[in-house]
């Protein structure tokens, strides 16, 4: 209603009937009137400071600013060092003034550079091609205790090939259970990658060997990158996420009890949407090989 009396042509002398008729304050319609034609306000330019530094005395702190033995050193540092020497140009302030006008105000020590980490991508066209893995935390029977359940993931099938619950992170126990994994699966050398974040036991020494060992590629989440391991991220999604999961658990033993149950039904009976529904033990094992094992024909 505003834009329609705000849009009658100016000296018409329909504005106060039309603000009447639609309950409009008229001197809101003529201010709202005036500020869209009135013509942009300029604003002058600023007069110089008095105090201001002429330009041959800016261009000789200019010159000391980028004298070599500076380079490295903030306008406090120089202002400091030319002090010492006996000599005063001008204050801080009006260094970093100067540097802001020439474009030069910045960071002027070394700084770490970090590498450019790739996006790692992942691609299995079939079980055993490539794994994720990674550890969670696990609610003890007290605050701030935890039991760490240890994931191996098949990404093809998102079938769980290996895990176990401990009391501690350690790559010593990852490369237990991977090893058993690895055997338990006949995964042959030079065919496995395996995928992880940036923790502790995943870019631990001992797990590098390990895989080097085995004939396995490792690959890496950029850092501070949660969503580059998105497989593992979403099973323990799924895990947390039962109705049946408890808030803590009282010993380890009721844990892996837990996990032990939860596995069996994840891959044997979890119809997985990331797979068309399917349950992850029809897509690692095929479900000809499964039908034989039940007895029904395929």
């Amino acid at each position: 209603m505003m834009a329609v009396a705000i849009a009658l042509p100016t000296g018409s002398g329909l504005t106060s009937a039309v603000c009447a008729a639609l309950s409009l304050s008229r001197a809101s319609v003529l201010r709202q009137r005036a500020a869209l034609t009135a013509p942009p306000r300029t604003r002058p330019p600023r007069a110089a400071s008095s105090r201001a530094l002429p330009e041959r005395e800016r261009d000789q702190v200019l010159h000391h600013l980028r004298e070599p033995r500076f380079a490295d050193q903030t306008p406090t540092e120089v202002f400091a060092t030319l002090l010492d020497e006996g000599t005063y140009l001008c204050s801080i302030r009006t260094m970093y003034r100067i540097l802001a006008a020439q474009g030069e105000v910045g960071e002027r020590r070394r700084q770490r550079t970090h590498p450019v980490y790739q996006k790692p991508e992942l691609l299995a066209e079939a079980p055993n091609q490539v794994w994720s893995w990674d550890i969670t935390k696990l609610r003890g029977p007290v605050k701030w205790s935890y039991f760490y359940l240890y994931v191996i993931l098949d990404i093809f099938s998102r079938r769980v090939v290996g895990w176990r619950v401990e009391h501690a992170e350690s790559a010593s126990q990852f490369k237990e259970l991977f090893i058993d994994a690895m055997e338990k699966h006949e995964v042959p050398r030079d065919q496995l990658t395996l995928h992880a974040d940036r923790g502790g036991p995943m870019k631990a020494k001992m797990t590098a060997l390990m895989l080097v060992d085995l004939g396995v590629l490792k690959s890496h989440s950029r850092p501070h990158t949660s969503n580059d391991n998105p497989f593992s991220e979403a099973h323990f999604k799924t895990l947390k996420y039962q109705p049946e999961f408890p808030k803590n658990f009282e010993t380890i033993e009721q844990a892996r009890a837990f996990c032990r149950r939860f596995f069996a039904w994840y891959n044997q009976d979890h119809h997985h949407a990331g797979i068309g529904l399917m349950t992850p033990d029809q897509i690692h094992f095929g479900q000809t090989f499964l039908d034989s094992l039940s007895g029904v024909s395929a």
